[in-house]
């Protein structure tokens, strides 16, 4: 695709202003409508005044609306103009609420699906899911498998199931390739990371296992694949394939094809952050109910009590898909040891920051 109009979800958040950089800096010639709730506006218009603010339009609305919220004009303006779509906003939480994962990730997808119907241009909806849609399922995960009975551990992994349901469904009419990222960290370079979740919750009690001077826990399993992927490989990925026309159809799983284990990333994370390696091991499922404590939560930096189920449980996915698509860009996943020390560092340097500190669901 050279110019046109994209139509994009997900702005001015960490992946999104990311990949609407890396598709400004590609083409020139392109222009971006964001589609940004009115709260996030502001923050929004000062994004795309440091990205270009000529070539991005920050337009107000709601996913959780029909038509998007948005007045007839505008909504008939983006069906006849738009090229390209890029659907990433979600609502992330572990924890959140029922209802609102509902109506942010099912019925803001529908209606994304909803506009892309009626574009009369439009060439392809690169939709971002995540590899959890998988819930509970043990073993290898296929990305051609979807549902296979599985049962999921929060709201946000059984809506983000629903919403790629209601994707694969409207394929026929809407040309789509499928996004599956696993626990998404900070830039592989720099560490540069939005909010201090996932994986940094280890971190959080590493630093304050330090800082007590106490023995640091390990409450990893060596069987558990832990997967986790910098944030440039993932906009990497969105970019190599939304330009490889073989990618339409397919679903790919953007993951570290090789994980390192749940026990093995506590050490890596100890070593590199405290110098030492954990010495108490803790069961995970002594962890996973004590963090409905709050002070043991509030160790935890946070943590909800669902994030455990992920770092303990057995499954492994397949990228022979992705691999295929991304292979012929020489795209390839990073394993962990390799930016554990610019994830730490940057963590070290910012880890008082209230601003990074994960806001709770409403």
């Amino acid at each position: 695709m050279a110019g046109g109009l994209v139509f994009f979800t997900g702005f001015p958040g960490f992946i999104g202003r990311r990949v609407v950089a890396s598709l400004l800096t590609a083409d020139p010639e392109i222009r971006v409508a964001a589609l940004v709730e009115e709260r996030l506006a502001g923050e929004a218009r000062a994004v795309a005044e440091q990205l270009d603010e000529q070539r991005i339009e920050i337009v107000a609305g709601d996913i959780g609306e029909r038509r998007l919220g948005l007045s007839n004009d505008d909504y008939e303006r983006l069906a006849a103009e738009t090229t390209v779509a890029y659907h990433l906003a979600a609502a992330y939480d572990l924890a959140v609420p029922a209802h609102v994962a509902q109506r942010v990730n099912v019925e803001g997808t529908g209606h994304v699906l909803d506009l892309c119907r009626r574009c009369e241009r439009l060439e392809r909806l690169n939709y971002v899911s995540t590899a959890y849609v998988a819930g509970l399922r043990r073993g290898v995960v296929y990305e051609h498998e979807l549902a296979l009975g599985q049962q999921f551990p929060n709201h946000y992994a059984s809506t983000k199931f629903q919403a790629e349901l209601w994707v694969q469904s409207a394929m026929d009419k809407v040309p789509t390739t499928i996004y599956r990222p696993a626990i998404v960290v900070g830039d592989s370079r720099t560490g540069e990371t939005q909010k201090f979740d996932g994986p940094y919750y280890l971190l959080r009690v590493i630093s304050q296992m330090v800082r007590s001077n106490v023995a640091i826990p390990q409450f990893g399993r060596s069987s558990a694949p832990f997967n986790v992927v910098p944030v440039d490989f993932v906009v990497d990925a969105l970019a190599a394939g939304a330009a490889d026309n073989d990618a339409v159809g397919e679903t790919l799983h953007l993951v570290d094809p090789e994980p390192t284990s749940a026990y093995e990333v506590m050490r890596l994370l100890s070593r590199e952050y405290a110098g030492r390696e954990p010495t108490v091991r803790i069961p995970a499922g002594l962890v996973a109910g004590s963090l409905r404590l709050g002070p043991v939560r509030e160790l935890f930096g946070g943590a909800p009590s669902e994030g455990i189920r992920y770092l303990n449980h057995p499954a492994r996915f397949d990228t022979r898909r992705a691999e295929a698509v991304l292979g012929r860009k020489g795209l390839h996943c990073p394993p962990l040891r390799e930016y554990v020390g610019a994830m730490v560092r940057f963590f070290r340097e910012h880890e008082n920051d209230e601003a990074l500190r994960p806001k709770q669901a409403p």
